[in-house]
């Protein structure tokens, strides 16, 4: 086996949690939050019943009680999910989530680069602390600033005038669609830190979905849990006037067109904790927030979650729209405006 396939599996595990791969997966929405548990349906066999599959979160673990009846890490979800070795799983998981490929490819305590949990055989080898926080340092490194800049985004696209936008709008957020490259024929978002650079570019397709078409796609190794969209341009605005989180990129865009510049969002319906950190640093105790997510199962659930973190550092409230199914870019100039008052 070559050096490069070595894997060294308790350093992947040790680096990321079942929230990151949750997160990955844009799956933390369909779960409930209970002290250290979340429940939800099983994402592996696709099912329906929201107590069937169980995550305890100090421990990293999973279980499903219904048709898998199987459990297991974050390796052993990944290899379900994706239907590949616990090696291929830990090679996914390292790209997916930027991991240091040197110190996740060394050899395991045994020294045969199988990279299986075997048991230390000589207690002399058994601190491995500095490795492993080495390791869990890394996978909280930041996103780095891209180097280049998807250029020729055509901004008259019929999609971004169906979703309400101006072309002001989408000029000053810089989206448009693409026609080659890793976001060809989608909506190129740029999503940025918060210092203002482009970490990332999200591809939104322009239209109904085919079986197997993701609605989004952003790049391999980018963490969008890092990150909250439109932070870098809400943080600029007055301190007296109230933070509005809502989930995704349109929401947040036709906020900002109709008059709600201080908004924010979570590409999701569900908060990481380093994005909750990220509100935390640029909030303080007179802040506001208000928590508008899409009137749906998995926008209130969301929404409950996110307003008890949160109300332990700010003053929230949580605005719900009145009819099933409607979402932030749905409201009105008139609307947004009394939403501020």
């Amino acid at each position: 086996m070559p050096k490069s396939s070595f894997v060294d599996f308790k350093a992947v595990k040790s680096a990321i949690t079942m929230e990151h791969v949750l997160e990955h997966y844009d799956l933390m929405g369909q779960f409930k939050r209970s002290g250290d548990s979340l429940s939800g349906p099983c994402p592996i066999h696709k099912g329906d019943n929201p107590t069937q599959f169980r995550v305890s979160i100090s421990k990293s673990i999973w279980n499903c009680f219904s048709e898998c009846k199987s459990g297991g890490n974050v390796l052993d979800f990944i290899a379900k999910m994706e239907n590949v070795s616990i090696h291929g799983a830990a090679l996914k998981a390292i790209e997916w989530f930027g991991l240091d490929k040197e110190a996740m490819q060394a050899k395991t305590d045994d020294g045969d680069g199988t990279g299986q949990d075997t048991p230390k055989n000589n207690a002399v080898d058994a601190p491995t602390t500095p490795k492993k926080q080495a390791v869990v340092a890394d996978a909280n490194t930041p996103n780095p600033p891209l180097k280049f800049r998807l250029e020729k985004l055509a901004h008259d696209h019929p999609y971004l005038v169906e979703r309400g936008l101006t072309l002001e709008t989408i000029v000053d957020f810089g989206v448009g669609y693409c026609t080659k490259g890793m976001m060809a024929e989608r909506i190129a978002i740029p999503i940025h830190n918060p210092e203002g650079q482009v970490v990332a570019y999200a591809g939104r397709w322009p239209g109904e979905l085919s079986e197997g078409t993701p609605k989004y796609k952003v790049p391999q190794g980018f963490r969008k849990s890092l990150e909250l969209f439109n932070l870098d341009r809400a943080i600029k605005e007055p301190q007296d006037l109230p933070l509005v989180v809502v989930e995704g990129f349109f929401g947040c865009m036709k906020l900002h067109q109709n008059g709600c510049r201080k908004v924010i969002a979570l590409m999701g319906s569900s908060m990481s904790l380093a994005q909750e950190e990220l509100i935390r640093k640029h909030t303080d105790r007179k802040s506001r927030v208000i928590v508008l997510l899409d009137e749906d199962e998995a926008g209130r659930a969301g929404r409950e979650d996110i307003a008890g973190r949160l109300a332990k550092f700010v003053f929230v409230t949580i605005h719900a729209l009145d009819t099933e199914g409607r979402q932030p870019d749905d409201l009105t100039p008139e609307e947004v405006a009394a939403l501020l008052v």
